[in-house]
């Protein structure tokens, strides 16, 4: 599983996460050849982490069942492991990448799919015990340690993350506070009917919600967190907290070798960076997204990390294709299933489908009349139906598509478009 012998590959992969394992997949199914090495800072065979917040928290899901593949299938692909190890550094000219440890790894085609380490408070008691953030197995493991002794929970975050956790924490009979600095939830990935709907939810499962709340320090005792000091002078004693504000991209090496970025590598249409044979993909990846109007955008999504392999892949066995995809997430908290297709930033539009009371239904955002994004709610023909839409880039009728006797598929026939504006 190592390979430490070796020190120069065909390809190295940094990052073994979902991109990065999903790369040295991908590139064994298109028969590539060469030698390849998969390194990651964890000690951890590559695993899923969407289930960390979910399903392996809850304790519903063994670590085993997170694995991307078994031990035995990285072997008889040909992919050496290379776990615990850190690299620190690129040197783009002598094509090799240096390790925490000095060790130093030559490469033909370097892919850079670190994706990022969990955004930290910037504020006092930031880095108390009891302090968690859920980025890893290792973070979720430590929070499980903890969590017997545990009655009160305060929750800093209000997306996928802390939603989650909440839910999850919730259920399990702790009392948890959730913190959230914007005036609804999801602020940056959905719009309003979703958000207050969720809302509504996690307040009848019993989470108190603090919108629109700012935290001033995290207060300790004898090291550990023992509440959260908010913006009123307010205290909210927690045994635990759970921090969940974004991640901050691991791109410091490769922007130090010079490669243009900021916040996330800028990569082109099949995910090469400005350095030669320096490919970046996943969430530190900063690409112009066809479902952003062309912005530079960076998607934290397995679709993204699995698409984006895809696309580097075949860049490097010599058949490249532009990475063309649709966004898409997903969330279940509690015992609703939330499906998203599409970017719904910049919609003028929001279109109810259902009804929120039956707890099945869907948000259609159109911008210009066109579907851009759907937040699907216990409702996969929706969801399914709707990302054809949002392919499509058509112009619907808005009252069809809140017609639940219609089903969306039937928006792209004739009686449901409009006609195209002109250029």
């Amino acid at each position: 599983m190592s390979g430490s012998a070796v020190s120069d590959y065909d390809v190295v992969i940094v990052g073994a996460g979902q991109a990065g394992a999903q790369a040295a997949i991908a590139l064994r199914q298109l028969r590539y050849r060469g030698t390849i090495a998969l390194i990651g800072d964890e000690l951890e065979l590559p695993y899923e982490r969407p289930p960390l917040t979910k399903a392996y928290l809850a304790g519903e899901k063994s670590f085993d069942r997170l694995l991307i593949r078994p031990s035995a299938f990285w072997q008889e692909k040909a992919v050496d492991l290379r776990p615990g190890c850190r690299i620190v550094a690129v040197d783009p000219g002598a094509r090799q990448v240096t390790a925490a440890d000095g060790t130093t790894i030559g490469y033909r085609h370097l892919v850079w799919a670190t994706g990022g380490a969990a955004r930290r408070l910037d504020c006092p008691g930031a880095a108390l015990a009891r302090v968690h953030s859920l980025r890893s197995r290792a973070d979720v493991d430590r929070l499980a340690q903890e969590l017997p002794a545990a009655r009160q929970v305060v929750v800093i975050g209000g997306g996928y993350i802390g939603l989650e956790a909440a839910a999850v924490l919730v259920g399990a009979g702790k009392q948890v506070t959730l913190i959230e600095a914007q005036q609804q939830v999801l602020a940056r990935m959905s719009g309003t009917m979703l958000a207050r709907f969720l809302e509504a939810e996690h307040r009848s499962h019993g989470v108190a919600l603090r919108l629109g709340t700012e935290v001033r320090c995290i207060e300790g005792r004898d090291g550990a967190a023992c509440g959260v000091r908010l913006g009123t002078g307010e205290l909210l004693p927690a045994d635990v907290v759970i921090v969940g504000v974004g991640i901050v991209p691991a791109v410091a090496p490769l922007l130090a070798a010079g490669a243009h970025g900021g916040t996330g590598v800028e990569v082109d249409a099949v995910c090469r960076t400005s350095l030669p044979d320096v490919y970046a993909i996943g969430d530190c990846a900063t690409h112009a997204n066809a479902f952003a109007e062309g912005a530079r955008i960076r998607l934290e999504s397995v679709q993204n990390a699995n698409d984006m392999a895809g696309t580097v892949a075949r860049a490097i066995v010599g058949v490249a294709h532009p990475y063309y995809a649709v966004p898409w997430f997903w969330s279940n908290q509690y015992d609703l299933r939330l499906q998203t297709v599409g970017l719904a930033a910049g919609h003028d539009l929001a279109v109810l489908r259902g009804t929120t009371a039956a707890r099945s239904f869907s948000v259609i955002y159109l911008r210009q009349g066109r579907v851009i994004a759907l937040d699907c709610v216990n409702a996969t023909k929706d969801y399914v139906q709707g990302r054809k839409l949002v392919e499509s880039g058509i112009e619907v009728r808005s009252d069809l598509l809140a017609d639940t006797s219609v089903p969306l598929s039937q928006a792209l026939q004739s009686d449901g478009i409009l006609p195209t504006r002109a250029a």
